[in-house]
């Protein structure tokens, strides 16, 4: 926040204050991606537990590289979803 100056004129903010507002704004940049603490439930089959996994891989990518475990994660659900359908018909 700026102090109005001596004649009412809004002054510049601080150097100091500003210095540490970009230092702080480049700590936050570089934090890196950080974990949404997703937590997985099993549901009782082994297959499909195995693929949904994968899922806490996008906690440690950053996010343009979400996409790949989420099409990783789809087709195995599809693959494991066509295995069990293929074995009802058998």
């Amino acid at each position: 926040m700026t102090e109005p100056g001596p004649e009412g004129v809004a002054a510049a903010p601080a150097p100091e204050a500003a210095a540490e507002a970009e230092a702080a704004a480049e700590a936050v940049a570089d934090a890196g991606p950080r974990p949404l603490g997703v937590v997985l439930d099993a549901t009782g089959n082994t297959e499909v537990d195995a693929v949904l996994v994968r899922l806490q891989d996008a906690d440690l990518l950053p996010t343009e590289d979400h996409v790949e475990v989420y099409e990783d994660v789809h087709r195995g659900l599809r693959d494991t979803l066509t295995r069990l359908d293929d074995d009802n018909r058998s």
